[in-house]
């Protein structure tokens, strides 16, 4: 059989090379019999021909029936809904995943908009929370506290070599459920997961990895079922050493890295090996996106507004300097762009002279006298949208929703804080208390809503799936060493370009879930537009067509035919004459 010329694919585990023959790709092994069935890479289960059944060694290890993807992926959903509640949905495509990636990836994308809010928010806080209970199989690198001065022989011991992306955590604050130590490693598994579901990513690419550095969580410390270390956590100069060690060390492995995703809050800390102590924030991105969109509802520009924000932390702190950014762009001066955003903390509003602020919060303190109470401020400072990130559920009452509607005639409510029962209010509220005149956005999803009049309304979900994927498709696809906030930026324009007028029209700011692999890899393309123009790409010749490019990176959920010709039985084989009847 003719080939074209072989294509390395760089993987330890699978010991797999890759050829492609007129359009058909063919991969090569070097594993046999039972190891092949159990490789989530390699395993296709009863969909492998009776030649590659023969060939690999795994004849008699199937049943003898061969079943097409199609027929597979019907399986799946037939069990998949037998299930009995989203936990249990969870810890079954996820065992899905360790059996075949492939196959998982396909029942993913058949309905992404269904099963995105189960291997990833809301439901995995759930997993998170029970993830002692349900582990199962290791997926990603444990590295704990006391392997300092080891990490790179751990890193070793990853079976793959062609890493592009990492997700870790350290489990301190997972969505709004603190720190669950360990448990926390749900995060990054299900991160990365929508790095190839949503961007294409490939899933041999991508390495979750936990920080084990101890837990506060006195319930988990006295579980028998907690999988971490049973001590507190370790701070300090020691975390900074290990946290300094991993980074050196997987800069070291993985030469070719384009990204690292930090996940040690609710917010989704992006920063590339090379500026590790960036915290640029995808969350920030996709709430950016959101009120880009809203404008196009209200008629105005970024800098007519007035920012509320309850909550003060780091997603709030990302989220509004990407807003001023994005008015300073459209031509106001940085002093002017900061005094149209105000921060409400625990302690209650932001303004200049109360004690103990941070740094951060000072550039959001402005002169005006100290106010305890949401509600309060709103009715004092009408500003023109309020944006929830401080998991406080039921922070935005009746009363502000009430008073937003009053004063102005589309008010933008953004409840973005995760997991679902963290919500500042639902979209039934929003839409309800407001008329149907309130531009909603949220953190996890929500069932469409039905007013008495008839109309009905998809709230949008700000989701930073809507931004990882496609920003980490265009780092590694054009080797980005350093990602500033305006890639982010930029991520947030392309994503609210994508908002069609009957999404408006039907109450989303962002296109359907369902498009989300369309959506990624036409944000890669801008990304990497501005990547090239700003010489921040090493990838090089720039490609001339990068739609193409980034295409053909992309990662496929079709099997791939096994090359068996260098193993050929003979033809007069009992065995191949036998099966072939």
């Amino acid at each position: 059989m003719a080939r074209a010329a072989l294509v390395r694919r760089e993987s330890v585990e699978t010991e797999m090379h890759k050829s492609e023959d007129k359009g058909r790709t063919f991969v090569y092994t070097k594993k046999r019999g039972y190891d092949v069935t159990r490789n989530p890479l390699l395993n296709k289960g009863i969909a492998f021909s009776l030649e590659e059944r023969l060939q690999l060694g795994i004849h008699g290890l199937l049943p003898p029936c061969f079943n097409s993807q199609d027929l597979q992926l019907q399986r799946v959903l037939k069990n998949y809904d037998m299930k009995r509640d989203e936990l249990d949905r969870y810890v079954f495509l996820m065992g899905l995943q360790d059996r075949s990636e492939k196959l998982f990836y396909r029942v993913l994308l058949s309905d992404i908009e269904r099963f995105m809010p189960i291997i990833y928010t809301p439901t995995v806080g759930l997993a998170c929370q029970q993830y002692g209970l349900i582990f199962r199989r290791p997926r990603g690198l444990f590295i704990t506290i006391h392997d300092r001065g080891h990490i790179s022989t751990l890193l070793q011991n990853w079976p793959e070599k062609d890493i592009r992306a990492v997700c870790v955590t350290d489990g301190e604050r997972i969505l709004g459920l603190g720190d669950l130590g360990c448990c926390g490693m749900g995060i990054p598994v299900g991160k990365l997961a929508l790095y190839t579901a949503c961007g294409g990513v490939p899933p041999q690419q991508c390495l979750p990895v936990m920080l084990d550095v101890g837990t506060d969580n006195e319930v988990l410390l006295k579980d028998p079922l907690y999988i971490g270390l049973r001590h507190k956590r370790v701070r300090g100069r020691a975390y900074d050493d290990l946290l300094d060690e991993f980074m050196a060390a997987v800069s070291d492995r993985y030469d070719g890295i384009g990204l690292m995703q930090k996940e040690h809050s609710d917010v989704a800390g992006d920063f590339s090996s090379h500026d590790a102590n960036k915290n640029l924030a995808c969350t920030a991105a996709v709430a950016v996106a959101g009120l880009l969109a809203a404008l196009r509802i209200t008629k105005t520009k970024m800098c007519d507004h007035t920012i509320v924000f309850q909550g003060a932390g780091e997603a709030a702190m990302g989220i509004a300097e990407l807003i001023a950014m994005a008015m300073e762009k459209e031509g106001l001066a940085k002093d002017e762009c900061l005094k149209k955003i105000w921060m409400v903390d625990s302690k209650g509003l932001i303004v200049q002279g109360r004690d103990q602020l941070t740094h951060e919060k000072q550039m959001f303190a402005h002169k005006h006298p100290q106010m305890k109470k949401l509600e309060d401020v709103v009715r004092e400072l009408k500003p023109t949208a309020i944006i929830g990130a401080a998991a406080i559920p039921g922070a935005f009452t009746q009363q502000v929703i009430r008073d937003m509607a009053s004063f102005n005639e589309r008010p933008i409510i953004f409840a973005l804080s995760n997991p679902t029962s963290k919500a500042e209010c639902t979209a039934e509220q929003c839409y309800t208390l407001t008329e149907g005149r309130g531009i909603f956005a949220s953190g996890s999803p929500f069932d469409p809503v039905t007013l008495s009049d008839g109309r009905t309304f998809f709230p949008g979900q700000g989701n930073n799936a809507y931004i990882f994927p496609g920003v980490g498709l265009a780092v590694t696809a054009c080797a980005v060493r350093h990602i500033s906030e305006e890639v982010f930026l930029t991520a947030a324009e392309a994503l609210a370009q994508q908002v069609t007028e009957k999404d408006l029209a039907e109450g989303r700011l962002y296109p359907p879930l369902g498009s989300i692999r369309d959506v990624s890899l036409k944000l890669a393309v801008k990304v990497m537009e501005y990547a090239y123009e700003h010489n921040m790409a090493a990838l090089r010749p720039e490609p001339s067509d990068k739609e193409a490019y980034v295409h053909s990176l992309t990662y496929s959920t079709d099997y791939e035919e096994f090359a068996v010709d260098s193993y050929r039985w003979p033809e007069d084989s009992t065995a191949v004459q036998t099966c072939k009847l």
